[in-house]
């Protein structure tokens, strides 16, 4: 054991990692994804299967049969390395969607592309800045951070995205503007008169991102990809780690005019998506089955979850995906109380929403249990 005055000096001539780390980097909260369920099974001391996760938006259907007799089939070449310009899913996305392979990115997820977009447009120095909506999904804070620009954050009456007030909030050092759709966490949908009128309205040196995660499970989904065949200045995120249940796999792709897929490809890793996640997300790509059987489930139990929570008088913002945001009072308190109960929900008091918590709609099973144990908690108080 050094003795006290050594161990000072020691310590007085330590430089803190944070002298040597971009200064932007403590500013970033690490984002916390859902809580695991194997996770819960060990502090609770059950079997994992006991538990209901209905946290993270995932598919309560599972995976596309498809695509896993696809991923089975391609371990047998697991040694090699992938097509680096994942040519057959780009092709086959592109053709489904009347595209040109070109506007096709593949991402490690379609968070991956978000990270991609830093890279090629913001610059710290520059005094950037990026548009979102109060209560967008957080990781495009964490990005614009992580990147040194200023996040410009526009007040959400109703939960709905202000697109009004986004245009107001441009200034001559906005680069790119957000709009998840529907938003992740409140659920809700701008619709397509409303994306025409921000669209003949921004300038065409901002950047749009329109995030459509969700994309497959809306009834009549807006049209933004005509906005990509006109050359504008627009990427659309989409992923296969929702309807197709591949979200374990991590892989999602963004839609763009040629020049711009360009650019970002020149930030793109080597091989950032594996072969199992190409082989898979192909496979999917045609499961025409297991999406309408999907889209059935969420539906019908989306349904079921608002009639449930109208008729126990809880506040809630109807939704249009596969999850829905739920006021209980104190969602941390909730979410605590549930878990106890085997169900697992998110908290959203990282949102600014302390009061709410989100609910992915699963199996009906999954959903009556649910409901039970919400109606033991709000009734103990």
């Amino acid at each position: 054991m050094l003795e006290t005055p050594l161990l000072l000096f020691i310590l007085s001539r330590m430089t803190s990692i944070w002298e040597l780390a971009n200064p932007q980097l403590r500013d970033i909260a690490v984002y916390e994804p859902g809580k695991p369920i194997e996770e819960t099974a060990r502090e609770l001391g059950i079997e994992p299967t006991e538990i209901v996760k209905l946290a993270s938006n995932e598919n309560p259907v599972g995976p596309s049969p498809k695509a896993v007799e696809a991923m089975r089939a391609a371990l047998d070449h697991a040694h090699l390395y992938p097509d680096g310009s994942g040519f057959h899913l780009c092709k086959a996305i592109a053709a489904k969607l009347a595209l040109s392979p070109e506007n096709v990115i593949l991402g490690n997820g379609s968070n991956e592309v978000l990270e991609f977009l830093g890279h090629a447009f913001l610059h710290g120095e520059r005094q950037d800045e990026v548009i979102a909506s109060q209560y967008a999904f957080i990781v495009y804070k964490l990005i614009a951070t992580s990147f040194g620009a200023r996040m410009i954050e526009v007040a959400s009456p109703n939960y709905q995205q202000d697109l009004e007030a986004m245009l107001e909030a441009i200034t001559p050092n906005t680069r790119m503007i957000f709009i998840p759709n529907p938003n992740n966490p409140t659920g809700t949908l701008r619709s397509q008169s409303d994306i025409d009128r921000f669209m003949s309205r921004v300038p065409e040196k901002v950047i749009i991102i329109f995030d459509e995660a969700y994309f497959e499970f809306l009834d009549g989904p807006p049209d933004t990809l005509r906005f990509v065949r006109e050359g504008r200045n627009l990427i659309v995120l989409r992923t296969f780690s929702k309807v197709h249940g591949l979200a374990g796999l991590r892989i999602g792709y963004a839609l763009a005019r040629s020049d711009l897929v360009d650019v970002l490809h020149r930030t793109r890793q080597p091989f950032n998506v594996n072969s199992i996640a190409h082989a898979g997300a192909l496979a999917a790509l045609d499961d025409d089955a297991h999406l309408r059987e999907t889209k059935r489930v969420i539906d019908e139990g989306r349904a079921y979850l608002q009639e449930k929570f109208a008729q126990m008088k809880i506040c809630f913002v109807p939704g249009v995906a596969n999850f829905l945001m739920v006021n209980v009072g104190d969602g941390c308190a909730a979410f605590e109380k549930l878990l106890r109960l085997k169900i697992i929900v998110r908290p959203l008091k990282g949102y600014g929403l302390p009061e709410w918590v989100r609910v992915s709609v699963g199996t009906m099973e999954q959903n009556r249990k649910l409901i039970a144990a919400l109606m033991e908690v709000l009734a103990a108080g």
